[in-house]
């Protein structure tokens, strides 16, 4: 196993940096199915016989453990190097598929709580950070966009694993082709004995493809000397276990935690709001389930574009600004979707485009913001503490969502109107989201790693 080491990582002088890029994919499109877990809930509900909460509680421990592990195993990702962690992730990845199969069979809820909850969830936070450092530093002159590409894969994640699943829950279930199909459990239990061996192959090619560069490596004519300064772009390093004692660290968590809660203001109610929102008196919506489907499709590809696109762009106007336009832009759009919205079904699909899509950037300029404002030094632990922001928003958008509905009426019979409570919250929220982007300044420099940066300070003036 000394294959995995951090040691027989290292690239050899001249190695293509754009080769790893695609490793860190094959691990994000992997545990990006995560998203799609939608596809087989009705067969769970049917084949456990129990209600929504009870198979949604799947996700949510899955959510849940990917933050708390990403937190807790940081520190260990950055010293074990990508190759360990990614192959990690791998193993917990695919044992929790095959732990969940085996209690779909043997009709164990508690083990699939176990097996893609709580095993598989780990498996999400160690491979969500592991790439995340490595591409930060093979691509200095481009951190926005390198884990902008990374983490578009757990965005778009869905788009592969959604028709996927679908085809193979077909070809499991002999019953398929009858009116009102839904899987049976040993069709989804099958499904989940593939996915657990299929994902495993595709990440290995990430554990075998992964390097770190060498020491004192650097982009053909890139000289940090001659980058642009700015306030909020650190020479110096931080630790990870300095970082969460900084205000600059809650503040962006702060940031992250009501960009994602609002997110998912319309993430979890995608297909039913866009139903509601053109139901006519008589109860009909204009809005048939195929396209409302057709509708949540297109918000997956809104979510996976606004990671690479709006992280590219923080590498132009900077991190702080593209924070500014999440939240504060954010908030304009969501005022015009709860009056407008409405009033027609384009303007209501562009508006929740862009929503999502600044959800989904928010994710991917946040490793390379952290970067900025503590160094490369642990900038992958201090990335994970930073997730349980987004386990946090897990639990907190449903809740408020789902609360703020329930007072409203009954799924099916509700209109524009009864959105308006929720959608208004949303923009509260990020107001307040973009009060602390606002207030992001420089890092004091007590917290600064005085080695590093020492030695940092003395090979630039050496070259």
């Amino acid at each position: 196993m000394g294959f995995l080491d951090r040691s027989r990582s290292i690239a050899p002088p001249g190695f293509n940096r754009w080769l790893i890029p695609p490793a860190a994919l094959a691990v994000h499109l992997c545990i990006g199915q995560a998203y799609a877990t939608s596809v087989y809930k009705t067969a769970l509900i049917g084949h456990f016989q129990v209600s929504q909460t009870a198979i949604g509680v799947i996700f949510s421990i899955a959510i849940v453990m990917l933050g708390l592990s990403a937190a807790i195993m940081g520190t260990w990702v950055e010293r074990s190097g990508p190759r360990k962690s990614m192959f990690t992730a791998a193993v917990f990845w695919a044992v929790g598929f095959l732990v969940g199969a085996l209690g779909i069979f043997t009709g164990q809820l508690w083990l699939v709580y176990l097996g893609y909850g709580f095993l598989g969830g780990i498996g999400l936070g160690i491979g969500y950070i592991s790439p995340v450092s490595t591409l930060i530093k093979w691509f200095p002159d481009r951190p926005g966009m390198a884990t902008g590409m990374a983490i578009m894969g757990f965005g778009g994640g869905a788009l592969i694993a959604s028709p996927l699943s679908t085809q193979l829950l077909k070809a499991f279930d002999p019953a398929s082709g009858s009116e009102g199909w839904v899987a049976s459990g040993d069709a989804v239990g099958q499904l989940f004995v593939t996915l657990g061996i299929v994902y495993f192959i595709v990440m290995m090619y990430g554990v075998f493809a992964i390097r770190v560069p060498a020491d004192g490596w650097r982009p053909n004519g890139w000289d940090p000397a001659q980058v642009k300064h700015s306030e909020l772009v650190t020479r110096n390093h931080v630790s990870a276990a300095n970082a969460i004692k900084t205000k600059q660290f809650w503040l962006l968590w702060t940031a992250l935690f009501l960009n994602v809660t609002a997110g998912i203001g319309i993430l979890e109610q995608a297909s039913p709001m866009i139903q509601d929102f053109f139901r006519a008196e008589h109860g009909v919506s204009a809005v048939s389930a195929g396209v409302a489907g057709g509708f949540v499709g297109l918000l997956s590809i809104g979510n996976m574009a606004g990671r690479f696109v709006w992280s590219s762009t923080s590498d132009v106007i900077g991190r702080k600004n593209i924070y500014m336009v999440y939240l504060g832009l954010g908030a304009v759009l969501y005022v015009i979707l709860a009056f407008f919205g409405g009033s027609s079904t384009l303007l209501f699909i562009l508006l929740a485009f862009v929503i999502i899509s600044f959800y989904g950037g928010g994710f991917s300029t946040a490793p390379a913001y952290l970067k900025d404002l503590f160094g490369t030094f642990q900038v992958g632990a201090i990335h994970g503490r930073l997730l349980t922001a987004w386990s946090a928003a897990g639990i907190a958008g449903p809740l408020i969502v789902n609360g703020l509905l329930d007072a409203q009426g009954k799924p099916g019979t509700m209109n524009a109107h009864n959105y308006l409570p929720v959608l208004l919250t949303m923009v509260v929220l990020l107001i307040v989201g973009f009060v602390a982007a606002l207030l992001i300044r420089p890092v004091d420099p007590r917290f600064h790693e005085p080695d590093r940066e020492s030695a940092t300070t003395s090979a630039e003036e050496a070259r």
